[in-house]
């Protein structure tokens, strides 16, 4: 009898062993479900996040449909230079525009009536635009951009929302969420988005 009863305790021990195991893997598993989420949310939040491109604004650089991957983090290091592609929020909705920067801050901008850009008093000869500007909006006359401001346009500039409405304006860095840098697809077109530059 005193056998049998050995056995049934280390019987219960051994089920009461499971059911720890059983719980440990359990905990285990939660807190790396746990860290991966973290780490999920720090990426996004701070790092990167991938989007996907509405509209023609951007046309040809980029079309209706692409999916990006925009660099959060490089904008808390560095300022935004001319001709980088941005995003930033519309007045402050769930709505993110995404545009090139072609003003930076405490420069003069300015189009005249046949579609040039002037920064500074100097014509500004770039390679990046769809068509010429038809529409010079605000920038008809010539804005000063304060210290931490940014004139931006779309590469379809005649279908693009951009500084030269009011609704939009000038960018504010603060407001930059960061830099539309790769293309994820269409994968024939997948990597780096070209950035344009000026003319030489």
């Amino acid at each position: 009898m005193g056998q049998e009863v050995a056995e049934k305790v280390k019987k219960r021990r051994k089920d009461d062993d499971k059911d720890v195991n059983i719980v440990k893997e359990l905990l285990s598993l939660i807190i790396y479900v746990g860290v991966v989420i973290l780490i999920c949310f720090l990426i996004i939040t701070f790092v990167g996040q991938r989007t996907t491109v509405h509209g023609t604004s951007m046309y040809p650089t980029l079309e209706n449909g692409d999916n990006i991957w925009i660099d959060k983090l490089k904008y808390h290091f560095t300022d935004p230079k001319r001709f980088d592609i941005i995003v930033f929020p519309y007045q402050g909705d769930n709505v993110y525009y995404i545009k090139r920067v072609i003003g930076l801050p405490g420069e003069k901008v300015y189009i005249d009536d046949a579609g040039n850009i002037f920064i500074n008093g100097e014509k500004l000869d770039e390679d990046y635009g769809y068509e010429v500007i038809r529409e010079n909006g605000l920038a008809a006359e010539e804005i000063t951009l304060g210290d931490d401001e940014y004139f931006v346009l779309g590469d379809n500039r005649n279908v693009s929302r951009d500084s030269r409405s009011a609704d939009v304006g000038n960018i504010k860095k603060a407001d930059i969420i960061g830099q539309a840098k790769y293309r994820l697809s269409p994968i024939k077109k997948f990597g780096k988005i070209d950035k344009g530059h000026e003319k030489k």
